[in-house]
């Protein structure tokens, strides 16, 4: 490969390189930021971002591969690679006030920020399963780290070790995956893998099994059951800011590997008939399983972890009717879309815990949200919004995002997993709605933080539920733009 051609590849993904090159950068100007001013590094990386986002909306309609075909550059990638560096943003508003206030600044921090948005967009740009493995791995030792952040506190220790070694199993169990596929196909590239197959030279039952093993490390990165365990703890014990980045960047990323695999690879019919009762049976109980362990839970981070296994079913509900040709582009938009709300509908809520968040993890308990729409009218409506949203109820985003999943389970003839779709939503009300109650009905006396770029976020997020559910057809048609590219 000759110098010109090496980096034609790195243009091509000129967005994910600038914006690798920049988070290597800011690892060594951050050396010479003195403590007091860690505040620089947080606007720096947010530069960063925005000019990764700028390129990524500049280079919107580029199509193309790199590196021999492993990487392929699409209105995909590119729209969730949009959503990423969007959550990347927020992420850091949310974290600049709160890292100062619980005495956790540090400039490492947006650094590993940086890399981990890297390794989630490498993966939505992967067509190849060593560099869909490489990007999980990218994205995931991040956040193992900043899991841990809050050393030297025992529950922010334990969330990180438990992320790390649930992670490692996950991970080993998507290599072996991938060497069953091999081992079926003779390729990882995923467009020889099609090849592969419509050949009939495949060994279908070794590339089931395999399917399945890296079914489980996605399910694993998506919080989906029965690879959830670590959500729940991880959530909690991470620093709140770390958790609502980890919300939603990781289901990003998951979910894009998963669509492109699925969609892209595994949409023979021989294949789909073994998958998609897999994908049906782990839909349901993580629809069941997120929504009733979120009933018993009195944290309002463990709640939100149960709601958000809740939500990656919701998502897997919608990938059933994969294999049915015609419903192929309605599949995924819909997916798109809900992965859009969801991400401004959990930044609002998350952005609300924080500003509600003391040091040393007071202020999360429900009770603590007693009396707040008397004394903060803002975050307590930012936060009903944002349970409505999560619930479908109209005219929020959420119900947009739920609306357009649900249509495509039942257009696809599965009636009976929509109406568990529907009765499991009718449960989140009860604990999404009580969150409601206890800041709108009981009495209490709140803490709160006044912190200007927070107090920004939630108004932000919280107008941008309703203004774009009510206005929601441009971003539809995005979404649905977006499958376009793809195919």
């Amino acid at each position: 490969m000759s110098v010109n051609d090496f980096l034609s590849n790195f243009n091509e993904i000129l967005p994910l390189t600038f914006l690798f090159s920049w988070a290597c950068l800011l690892l060594l100007v951050d050396l010479f930021i003195s403590e007091s001013k860690k505040g620089i590094t947080a606007l720096l990386a947010a530069a960063g971002l925005s000019v990764t986002l700028v390129l990524l909306i500049v280079n919107w309609d580029q199509t193309g591969t790199a590196f021999g075909g492993m990487i392929v550059v699409d209105t995909f990638s590119t729209y969730l690679n949009i959503l990423l560096a969007v959550s990347g943003l927020l992420a850091i508003a949310v974290a600049y006030d709160y890292l100062k206030r619980t005495e956790l600044e540090r400039g490492e921090y947006y650094t590993l920020l940086l890399f981990s948005i890297g390794g989630m967009m490498l993966m939505t740009l992967a067509a190849d399963l060593i560099l869909v493995f490489l990007a999980f791995e990218l994205l995931s030792i991040p956040l193992y780290v900043l899991a841990g952040f809050a050393v030297p506190r025992a529950e922010s220790e334990e969330a990180a070790i438990k992320y790390f070694l649930l992670g490692a199993f996950s991970s080993a169990i998507m290599v072996y995956g991938i060497a069953l596929v091999y081992g079926a196909t003779s390729t990882t590239a995923l467009s020889e893998i099609i090849a592969a197959i419509s050949s009939g030279s495949t060994n279908m039952g070794l590339l089931g099994i395999g399917a399945g093993m890296i079914l489980i490390g996605l399910g694993f990165k998506v919080a989906a059951v029965p690879f959830h365990m670590w959500t729940p703890d991880v959530y909690q014990g991470a620093p709140t800011s770390v958790t609502a980045f980890m919300a939603v960047g990781a289901k990003v990323a998951g979910f894009a590997a998963l669509v492109r695999i699925w969609i892209w690879t595994f949409s023979n019919q021989a294949l789909a008939d073994d998958l998609t009762p897999i994908l049906w049976g782990i839909a349901v109980l993580t629809m069941i399983v997120g929504n009733v362990i979120a009933l018993m839970q009195h944290n309002i981070k463990r709640l939100l972890a149960y709601s958000s296994i809740a939500h990656a079913g919701y998502i897997l509900m919608a990938l059933v009717p994969y294999a049915q040709g015609d419903m192929t582009d309605a599949v995924v938009s819909s997916i798109l879309f809900y992965l859009l709300a969801y991400m401004v509908t959990s930044f609002a809520a998350w952005a609300v815990v924080i500003a509600l968040e003391q040091k040393e993890g007071k202020g999360l308990e429900l009770d603590d949200y007693a009396g707040l729409s008397r004394k903060y009218p803002v975050l307590a409506l930012t936060m009903a919004v944002a349970m409505l949203s999560f619930i479908g109820i109209p005219p929020t985003l959420g119900f947009i995002g739920k609306f357009g999943l649900f249509s495509v389970v039942i257009d696809g003839g599965y009636i009976v997993l929509a109406l568990i779709g529907v009765l499991t939503s009718l449960v989140s009300a009860y604990y999404y709605l009580r969150v409601v109650v206890v800041m709108y009905m009981q009495e209490g006396e709140p803490i709160v933080q006044k912190e200007t770029l927070l107090y920004l976020t939630v108004i932000l997020t919280g107008v941008s539920m309703v203004l774009l559910g009510i206005f929601s057809e441009p971003l539809i048609n995005w979404a649905s733009q977006a499958v376009l590219g793809m195919f």
